[in-house]
């Protein structure tokens, strides 16, 4: 496997789970906050997420445009069809219940988030999984 490939892969997996942490721990305890401290702990918690998954985006898109040019396997080029529902999902979805609960907190927005952030778990989940077949 070279070292691309490699780069891409462990991007990939360390996507996977951390969504999984964001779906199973991260966004159901944004309910268990007291209102009074959610609106700084809800700003603390988007501002260091996002240092970690917007260099891990980065490194995800640039190796997965680099491969699809190299002309990786078709399994990997379907796996890159999740990169767009992903960021469309993100965009139209998560981002802007975001922008609400910046005001505050507010339990259906979160239920709402915690709902919708099932799009991304899956589709991250799949692509880790589709890359993984990929290499057989």
């Amino acid at each position: 496997m070279n070292w691309l490939l490699s780069i891409h892969l462990a991007t990939a997996w360390a996507l996977v789970g951390l969504i999984w942490v964001v779906q199973i721990l991260v966004y159901p305890q944004f309910l268990r906050v007291a209102p009074a401290q959610f609106k700084e702990y809800h700003s603390a918690h988007c501002f260091r997420i996002g240092l970690i998954v917007g260099p891990l985006l980065f490194v995800e898109a640039v190796t997965a445009v680099w491969l699809l040019y190299e002309g990786c396997h078709s399994l990997f080029a379907v796996s890159t069809g999740f990169i767009p529902l992903i960021w469309l999902s993100t965009a139209v979805l998560q981002a802007p219940i975001h922008t609400k609960l910046m005001r505050g907190h507010d339990e259906p927005q979160i239920r709402r988030l915690v709902f919708t952030n099932w799009i991304r778990t899956v589709a991250w989940t799949a692509r880790g999984i589709l890359i993984s077949l990929s290499l057989l």
